[in-house]
């Protein structure tokens, strides 16, 4: 083999450099505003966690509901998304350059990819708040499972266990059942929210199996990829709205509503751009269970405040329906953790002499 003798190209040593950082890491570590939790002990890690997760997220969809509620921003929906997207970009910008990240737009065209369908699934989120019932929003917004499957079967040609398409068929009855309830108690119910959350979920399908694609042949860092898909998302968005003439108009309603928009708008955006960096530390360090659990009763508490915050009115339909999409989710959760689950399952059955203890297993399948 004959080596090149040639200087490395200067995107070939900035590649070479952030690969040395992104090894630099151990990949156990969990960092959260570039402070690394790793060192914390478990219980200090799982209290961090869950209170950032509670405070940011209801902080999120309080303001989100807020800034709708306070304005018809029916119109101008995308420029929040817009604005967003800016808040986010910054931000990791910041973030990578804390850490010594080096970046390189190598990979430009698969972050467009991401970036649009990021943007789809943000923009079509945010525009559906104004023309549906929180509460079903959230709710809409838990069963991102189902495009995820059909997402799987679709691009990667998966096959799915019985467990999951049961998950599947569970969340989507609770959906229909909860979309009824609201059609029989809403006063101007429309489905224009439905079709636009539903885009958004189909986004957040699509983007899961994409990044799942990408990472088996790419490994970059999350902030990484955080960066290039809001910020090309952000250029994408600008340029939609520059196309369609809706950047000037929204920009004036923006300045004629500042506090609701800018104000709202920006702690809105650094509670969601925080939340999930809590979610992933909760998962890294506790697991996916105890991760959708603290979720789960999070957006049990978000709908709550919603009906107790934001005039609107309440049918118990929203509880059986919300149960039957909790049940879908741990279905799901149980098929990705059997053997552990049913191990524990076991034990406790033992502990409490409801079984004999030489019962090897009554829940293999």
């Amino acid at each position: 083999m004959q080596r090149n003798s040639g200087k490395m190209t200067s995107a070939e040593m900035t590649r070479q450099v952030s690969e040395e950082v992104v090894s630099s890491r151990k990949s156990n570590d969990i960092y959260i505003c570039n402070f690394n939790m790793s060192s914390l002990p478990p219980n200090w890690k799982f209290c961090i966690s869950v209170a950032g997760i509670f405070i940011l997220y209801i902080c999120y969809g309080a303001l989100q509901e807020a800034i709708f509620s306070a304005n018809d921003l029916r119109s101008y929906s995308l420029f929040l998304s817009l604005y967003q997207f800016g808040i986010y970009s910054l931000l990791s910008l910041f973030e990578l350059r804390a850490q010594g990240y080096l970046l390189f737009n190598s990979w430009i065209h698969l972050y467009a990819v991401i970036a649009a369908l990021t943007l789809g699934s943000i923009a079509f989120s945010n525009a559906s708040v104004g023309f549906l019932n929180y509460p079903t929003q959230v709710i809409f917004k838990c069963c991102k499972m189902i495009p995820v499957l059909l997402g799987g079967v679709i691009i990667q040609g998966k096959r799915y266990s019985v467990y999951e398409v049961t998950a599947v068929i569970l969340m989507t009855f609770g959906l229909i059942c909860f979309t009824l309830v609201d059609v029989s108690i809403q006063p101007k119910f429309t489905l224009s929210g439905v079709f636009l959350v539903s885009l958004a979920l189909c986004c957040d399908g699509a983007l899961g199996n994409f990044q799942e694609v990408i990472m088996k042949k790419y490994v970059r860092s999350n902030t990484e990829i955080l960066f290039y898909s809001y910020s090309v998302g952000f250029c994408l968005l600008a340029t939609v709205l520059t196309i369609s003439g809706n950047l000037l108009p929204s920009f004036y309603f923006f300045n004629d509503h500042a506090l609701q928009t800018y104000g709202y708008g920006f702690i809105f955006s650094l509670s969601g751009y925080f939340g999930v960096q809590f979610v992933l530390c909760l998962v890294h360090s506790h697991g996916a269970l105890t991760a959708v659990t603290v979720t789960t009763f999070r957006k049990a508490v978000t709908i709550t405040l919603s009906f107790i915050m934001f005039e609107k009115p309440f049918s118990q339909g929203y509880i059986w329906s919300s149960l039957l999409v909790v049940l879908g989710l741990y279905l799901n959760l149980y098929n990705k953790n059997r053997s552990t689950w049913n191990t524990t399952i076991l034990n406790k059955l033992k502990l409490f002499h409801l079984i004999k203890s030489d019962t090897k297993s009554i829940l293999s399948v």
